[in-house]
């Protein structure tokens, strides 16, 4: 047990005084701010039922081009987990901070999709969503096209002037059919001082691992696609 005053006893070699100080002072807020972000993951598991699905959006299959129904998205599961992606038929380029987001979400499709079904939507058409898959080594997740359908305008993915916007949903399937259960909002929120939206940081790897270290995230850098 660790000694009165102490959290614990395990020290790293070499370490002083003023450095476990230090360290025990953000050990308290690591901890404060878990049971925080368990907190809300317990309220966001509350959230009443949102409205019923009003259609059974038909997108298309990337791989082959074929229809396939929202509620096939669920491929069996309660939980559909569905992003979607900033990448419409008159952009150059897919999202430079998406992209990255999903190389990170493949690594994981396969642990996700255990409990939940998982899908990424995106307007360009299919054949585009598919060589920019296979380009990227995306074999994990399914990924759709929007283009035929309203879902990206009906869900905030899009506004009136066709401009795309990232957003990641979770729909329930029920008895009586598919309901929105949550989508992410803080992006909707006016940015406070010297941050970006950032509305899905915590679901993000890069992030998490740049703010542990002495310069973080920085303020001017941010993903590329490539890097030469």
């Amino acid at each position: 047990m660790p000694r009165f005053g102490m959290l614990h006893e395990t020290r790293f070699p070499g370490e002083s005084a003023a450095y476990r100080a230090a360290r025990d002072e953000l050990l308290e807020a690591e901890r404060d701010l878990r049971r925080r972000i368990e907190e809300v993951a317990a309220k966001r598991r509350r959230l009443p039922l949102g409205a019923l699905v009003r259609e059974d959006y038909v997108f298309e299959d990337a791989a082959d081009g074929k229809p396939v129904h929202l509620s096939e998205l669920f491929a069996g599961k309660d939980a559909l987990v569905l992003y979607s992606y900033m990448f419409g038929p008159d952009m150059e380029e897919p999202c430079h901070m998406c992209t990255p987001f999903l190389d990170g979400l493949e690594g994981n499709a396969e642990h996700i999709q255990q409990r939940v079904g998982l899908a990424v939507v995106a307007k360009s058409p299919p054949a585009r969503l598919r060589d920019l898959a296979r380009a990227r080594g995306w074999r994990r997740f399914r990924l759709a096209s929007s283009a035929k359908n309203g879902f990206n305008r009906d869900y905030h993915g899009e506004d009136a002037a066709g401009e795309q916007d990232s957003r990641i949903h979770v729909f329930v399937r029920r008895p009586d059919g598919i309901h929105h259960f949550y989508s992410s909002e803080l992006n909707l929120l006016p940015s406070e001082a010297g941050q970006n939206p950032r509305h899905i940081d915590l679901l993000w790897p890069l992030w998490n691992v740049l703010d542990l270290t002495p310069e973080g995230r920085g303020t001017d850098w941010y993903p590329s696609l490539t890097y030469r």
